[in-house]
Order: C-alpha cells, then structure tokens, then sequence
C-alpha cells in the first residue's frame, strides 16, 4: 500500500485550495499543510477504501473545514464553513453531496466519536490528532503524523489557531471555543 502522503488527493486538495491563498494571506501556507495532514491523516485510517465519490467529498470537507476563520472573520467558523462548503457544492452540481460534507465540517470537532458515518469519524480523528500535534492519534497508525509533517510542514498553523482562540477569549469569554461540539 502506497502512503498516505502520495495519494492523488493530494493535488485534488492544491487545485481547491489555489484559489484561496490571497484570502488566507500569510496563513496560506499554514492551513495548506494543515489540509494536507489531515487528510494524508484520514486516508491512513481508511486504508484505500474510499470511493472516487468519497475522496471528492473529503477534498471539500477538508479545504472548506476552518476557512471561515480567514474569509468571514470569525472563531465561530463551523456554520459559516459549511455554508462555504455548501455552496461550492450546489455550484458544482452536487446538491445531493451537501448533508454528508456539512456533517463532515459540523462534527469535525466533536468531543464524543461519531458513530453512524466512518469518513465524518475519520475526519475528526485526524483534525484532532493534527492540532493536538500527533499527540492524540487514536485509530492512528503511530508516526503517520510526523511523516506527513515532514512532507507538509506547520508553518506557523498551531501558533495562528493559539492566536485566534486568545483573541476569542477576550472578546466573548463566555464562549472561548464555539467550534467545540458535545
């Protein structure tokens, strides 16, 4: 089996995520890799048994997951990504894929385990193993993150996430983390 850096998901992620570098601005490179890790993440736990319709999917999950972060301003980005991801969706013909890719962003920081949809509970594994810096990658396969963070470094994303969630703080301390999902 091929590793999960070399999958042709890869590219599929670059040319979704072409046209969102000037938004993201200095954090292109950062989200870039966060993307790619966490979905090199998530094809480590399906061991290439995703579908062509599933792979597409994952693509627009996971460039649409945090987008809203840089292109509406805002740490209560889970709505507003998937309504992002929704569009996009419905502008390319696949209305009937916009539940299951809004699922995927809506639980992707969901505290319990997704139970119903394998890729919805692979997704938020592999978010969560990213931003914990590989220390949480339960389900897994051990030293699947530092490889694919060799191929698709940090630059920068974990220290900008830290920086969001500080500014979030202060401004509604009542709601630190409203991305958070029990």
């Amino acid at each position: 089996m091929s590793s999960p850096a070399d999958d042709p998901l890869h590219a599929r992620l670059d040319e979704l995520l072409a046209s969102f570098d000037a938004a993201l601005g200095a954090d292109a490179a950062g989200y870039r890799g966060h993307v790619h890790r966490v979905g090199g993440l998530v094809l480590a736990q399906a061991r290439g048994v995703l579908t062509a319709q599933e792979r597409e999917q994952l693509a627009v999950a996971l460039v649409f997951h945090d987008l809203a972060i840089w292109l509406d301003g805002t740490f209560d980005y889970l709505g507003p990504s998937a309504d992002r991801a929704a569009e996009h969706l419905r502008a390319r013909g696949h209305p009937d894929w916009v539940p299951r890719v809004r699922r995927m962003i809506d639980r992707h920081h969901q505290v319990r385990p997704v139970r119903d949809d394998a890729l919805v509970e692979a997704l938020r594994r592999a978010d969560l193993c990213d931003v914990s810096l590989g220390a949480v990658h339960r389900g897994i396969p051990s030293g699947t993150w530092r490889m694919l963070r060799t191929r698709w470094p940090v630059a920068g994303f974990h220290l900008r996430l830290v920086q969001f969630a500080v500014r979030q703080t202060f401004q509604h301390p009542l709601r630190p983390l409203p991305m958070l999902r029990w």
